[in-house]
């Protein structure tokens, strides 16, 4: 297994009873995941000073309980040298922040086999989100093809390309003829 360890900007800091809380830049945020099954002591104080805690809802979905006001979007770095990012967070409605921050050592991953492949290189990504795989990809000098069923979620990915310095990379979007 290979950590994503080359987070500037975002840290697990403490999981226990279905629930995770982690800092996006200077914010704290505690999101429910049903893949923390163990009931651990809480070890970190921080959680007492989450700044959004998002709530299940019995019926689907949830909400946000907004412990102080934050901005509606903010800037997080991942990685080091040619695999940096500058990664767009926002808290959405399904408990999302528009990053899956255990991907990032995917995207360390693929950066190092497109420069190595020594030939152009062209990626389809399908169900490409906010963009991380994408980005990763195009900075590493491939041509991607980012497909996405949501306007919204690809427009999200263009502003992250343009954050992060690749917005005049060769990436096609979904709905611009990738073919």
């Amino acid at each position: 297994m290979r950590p994503a360890d080359t987070w500037k900007d975002y840290e697990l800091i403490d999981a226990t009873g279905g629930s995770r809380l982690e800092r996006w830049g200077s914010t704290l945020l505690v999101r429910p995941d049903p893949q923390v099954v163990w009931k651990s002591a809480p070890q970190s104080p921080l959680w007492a000073k989450a700044d959004a805690v998002y709530h299940r809802s019995s019926q689907g979905g949830g909400q946000w309980e907004y412990r102080r006001r934050l901005p509606e979007k903010w800037k997080i770095a991942c990685g080091e040298g040619d695999d940096q990012l500058t990664l767009i967070v926002s808290p959405t409605g399904f408990k999302h922040t528009g990053v899956f921050p255990e991907q990032a050592v995917n995207w360390a991953w693929y950066g190092q086999k497109i420069r190595a492949a020594g030939r152009p290189v062209r990626v389809l990504n399908l169900f490409g989100y906010t963009g991380g795989a994408t980005l990763a990809c195009a900075a590493a000098g491939a041509s991607v093809c980012h497909v996405d069923a949501s306007k919204g979620i690809v427009q999200w990915a263009r502003d992250n390309a343009a954050a992060s310095g690749l917005a005049g990379r060769p990436v096609r979007w979904s709905g611009e003829g990738c073919a």
